[in-house]
């Protein structure tokens, strides 16, 4: 297996196992798919979430930080939500449960990854400046999960919905993306007024 999917820190895990088992976390989260489900759940795929913050000049190596973890929930073989834990001054906790194009998405950027045949260490990489997320395939399968600096040879796989003029699902190196995304960032050129 390519991928190295690293386990979750025990406590994230143990808040997400103990919201799915309150029926009122699942009563009052907004999926309807984890509220209908009939049958046993589980909390699968835990990826590290990062955020980077800025988007910096090319040259300069990106730095992200570690926001939570997030795991698949299934039903059988069907991911019917998302948990999202988040790191508090007492440890991880239980964020939020979700659902919606991202599920799909995480799952098919998941299988390409594996398809590469490189050993990898996936995570997902949110970009607020862009509404845009990424599945983030490190190139170090060892790495400490919490580690955030987006090597140039790394890869990201934009998820979708991706924004316009990024095709979700096209794997990018980090050195080829990055400058997509500053040019994407940079304001427009100001036109000259018309002489009156």
């Amino acid at each position: 297996m390519p991928l190295h999917v690293l386990p979750a820190p025990a406590p994230a895990l143990r808040s997400v196992l103990a919201a799915l088992g309150s029926p009122t976390a699942v009563s009052e989260a907004r999926t309807p798919a984890l509220r209908s489900v009939q049958g046993p759940l589980s909390a699968e795929l835990p990826l590290p979430v990062h955020v980077l913050d800025q988007i910096v000049p090319i040259g300069t190596a990106p730095l992200t930080r570690l926001t939570g973890w997030r795991f698949l929930i299934r039903n059988g073989d069907r991911a019917v939500a998302a948990a999202e834990t988040m790191l508090t001054p007492d440890g991880w906790a239980f964020s939020h449960f979700f659902e919606g194009p991202y599920l799909d998405s995480t799952e098919r950027a998941l299988r390409q990854a594996e398809s590469l045949g490189t050993p990898f260490q996936p995570r997902l990489l949110s970009v607020p400046e862009l509404y845009m997320l990424t599945l983030w395939l490190h190139g170090d399968p060892d790495a400490d999960a919490a580690a955030g600096t987006l090597q140039p040879t790394d890869v990201l796989v934009p998820l979708a919905p991706a924004p316009p003029g990024i095709a979700a699902h096209l794997p990018h190196r980090v050195a080829e993306l990055l400058p997509v995304m500053t040019l994407r960032l940079a304001p427009a050129p100001l036109l000259d007024s018309p002489a009156a």
